[in-house]
């Protein structure tokens, strides 16, 4: 299959989707080396320099692999996943297993580290999911819930682990407004958790790591336990 031309304009776009577009046909299939860098830039009519940027954005798309004195081999035929993209496609217990084991250490470490203003914050948050607990919108309450949560991830004051669980939220949030959808938590608990997340707040602040690791491990097995059941 010839690859053929290009259009003038981007030409490293253009080189990298018709590399692409020949790898996803079998041209060249996984374990396969590329043609070299002169002779690809001949078929389509570009530069050498176009033709290497273009196979940098695929070993970025982790579909080819520069091997040191051999070329350049195909690894895969799909663009590998991206890890918003893997989220939105996982489901939400399988998720939830992951955030506990985040939170659970999350949670000993903002006991350690939390200071005047995260105790601040978690106590507006609390405040805040009680009052969201009493109000008609199992949404708001939801947000609330996960605001609370998210403080406490803020207290361990570890940004990449903050931005991990950033990436939780939407998932998660959609899993839990599906789960009220067919449960009414607040019907069937009136209180949902809320002495826990207070017990939560209060181990943060007594900065005690195993109690506040051992209530939202409870916390959130519970949680887990009710959206598997729910599947």
């Amino acid at each position: 299959m010839p690859l053929g031309p290009l259009r003038p304009s981007p030409l490293v776009e253009q080189a990298a989707q018709r590399l692409r577009d020949q790898i996803a046909a079998g041209a060249w299939p996984v374990g396969t080396r590329l043609p070299g860098e002169t002779t690809l830039a001949g078929e389509l009519g570009v530069g050498r320099s176009t033709v290497r940027e273009a196979l940098r954005a695929l070993a970025g798309a982790g579909l080819v692999q520069a091997r040191q004195g051999a070329g350049v081999f195909v690894v895969a035929t799909e663009p590998a996943e991206d890890w918003p993209a893997r989220l939105r496609r996982a489901s939400v217990a399988d998720v939830y297993e992951i955030r506990a084991m985040v939170e659970v250490r999350a949670a000993e470490l903002a006991a350690e580290r939390r200071t005047p203003d995260d105790l601040a914050a978690l106590d507006r948050a609390l405040a805040d999911r009680d009052t969201a607990l009493a109000g008609p919108s199992v949404e708001a309450f939801i947000d609330a819930d996960i605001a609370l949560h998210t403080a406490v991830i803020a207290a361990a004051h570890n940004p990449v682990l903050a931005d991990l669980f950033a990436g939780f939220v939407p998932v998660l949030r959609d899993g839990l407004l599906d789960l009220a959808s067919l449960v009414d938590v607040r019907a069937a608990d009136h209180a949902h958790g809320r002495a826990a997340h207070a017990a939560l707040v209060e181990a943060v602040r007594a900065q005690d790591p195993a109690a506040a690791s051992d209530v939202i491990r409870a916390e959130l097995d519970r949680t887990l336990t009710g959206l598997l059941q729910s599947r």
